[in-house]
């Protein structure tokens, strides 16, 4: 009998479908209906040989592009050192010193400590654990159209039911809800802060609440901007009560805001961090970064996992940060987000079903309208991404109506590839 992993040459798009649907869940969405053989910065090619530009970056986690050689160049030294530990049990110095880093790059003059894990969700499921450590209380505020993660935890702290909470209840206790300041969609800052007033009136004494965490720029919820005046507000708020403030930079670091971290576009600076995404250059590794009395909440062995800060991970993280400085990645975003801006912004006199463009650095996406009931068009949405993937351009959508496409090419993005990317847009737009 032939082994049907012998040879990847030999396979087509339409066998992989048909054995994924075999022999993989169907909770597992998957977007695209071919598969990728191999990739290199912001192209990838499926096994077919077919090529397309890659706008999606595995979800945010590509800022440095398909197989950096930096990155593959570090990966490869660590390979040729040891895979794997586990920090806990025997400790190596590249973890320490990319603690330190990190401790330095994040907002504030404050002392710091910085702890790793393997995934965004694993970081915020500890982010809220040091949370309820150091304060001891329970409680945890969250915003309508946040994404959190996929873990029980996670769901219970998104701000989005399907598909991330459908069947899967009941949820951690103690989590709460505020509205998300979001003008097309009729909710202000004052809205938001009027709904924690009523919330600490009507559900939960302030002084039972652990902390508060919020995505500087929505990721899932559809790349809202949090307005500077609600950061401020909520930094009060937390000063008042005791409550801390957790910034969720999963998606929204390590440049693809123009800024390393997203906090610094605000005056504002939080008292705990969680990063992963682009952070180790598509290995698994996330973050966990704040106020060094905050992250000494839990006693030891309260924190770690066996996995977390993989030395191959940690390696290529250093690579990650050297890259973005190096090749001055956080000016480039800035350079692409206001390139693809103002095409967008052309485009939108021709295109009356976009609504709004919006974001920051290279964290832009176009929400769309139907023109003719003034309502969130999902449907003219994923007719502008299957148009842009028949030419070749993957592309992803987002937020609370899916009604959204983000734009999360790599910020090593060839000119001229992006600039063809950009020519993709424009044909598709016109199929809104």
């Amino acid at each position: 009998m032939t082994d049907p992993m012998a040879d990847n040459k030999r396979l087509s798009n339409q066998a992989l479908h048909e054995r994924r649907l075999a022999a993989t869940p169907r909770g597992i969405g998957v977007m695209a209906n071919f598969f990728i053989e191999r990739a290199l910065n912001s192209e990838v090619w499926d096994v077919e040989g077919r090529r397309y530009i890659d706008f999606a970056g595995g979800i945010a986690v590509l800022n440095t592009g398909h197989r950096h050689p930096k990155v593959v160049a570090a990966v490869e030294a660590q390979l040729q050192k040891f895979t794997h530990t586990s920090y806990q049990v025997l400790p190596y110095e590249s973890y320490v010193t990319l603690a330190e880093r990190i401790n330095k790059l994040t907002p504030g003059n404050h002392a710091k400590k910085t702890c790793f894990f393997s995934s965004g969700a694993e970081a915020v499921e500890n982010a809220i654990k040091i949370a309820r450590a150091s304060t001891g209380r329970p409680g945890i505020i969250a915003f309508s159209g946040a994404f959190h993660g996929r873990t029980m935890m996670g769901c219970a702290l998104t701000g989005k039911v399907a598909p991330y909470k459908v069947g899967f209840g009941p949820f951690p206790a103690e989590i709460y809800h505020l509205p998300f300041p979001i003008d097309i969609h009729g909710v202000s800052e004052q809205d938001s802060i009027n709904a924690l007033h009523t919330l600490f009136k009507a559900d939960i004494d302030p002084k039972r609440v652990a902390a508060i965490i919020i995505e500087p720029v929505q990721g899932e919820g559809g790349f809202y901007v949090t307005p500077p005046a609600l950061m401020s507000s909520l930094r009060k708020e937390c000063d008042e009560h005791g409550m801390l403030l957790i910034y969720d930079e999963v998606q929204t670091g390590f440049g693809r805001t123009g800024k390393m971290f997203a906090a610094e576009h605000y005056d504002v600076i939080p008292d705990i961090i969680t990063m992963a995404k682009s952070m180790a250059g598509g290995t698994t590794l996330s973050a966990v970064s704040g106020k060094a009395e905050v992250m000494d909440g839990p006693a030891p062995g309260g924190l770690g996992g066996t996995y977390a800060g993989n030395p191959l991970a940690i390696a290529a993280a250093h690579a990650v940060i050297d890259i973005i400085e190096e090749e001055q990645l956080v000016a480039r975003a800035n350079f692409l987000g206001e390139k693809l801006t103002n095409r967008l912004k052309a485009a939108q006199a021709k295109v009356p079903s976009i609504k709004e463009i919006r974001g920051l650095g290279s964290m832009i996406a176009a929400e769309f309208f139907d023109p003719n009931t003034g309502e969130p068009s999902a449907e003219i949405t994923k007719r502008v991404q299957k148009a842009a993937l028949d030419k070749g351009l993957i592309l992803l959508t987002c937020g609370v109506y899916t009604n959204a496409i983000r734009f999360l090419y790599p910020l090593t993005v060839q000119d001229y590839v992006f600039d063809e990317a950009l020519d993709i847009i424009d044909r598709a737009l016109l199929k809104a």
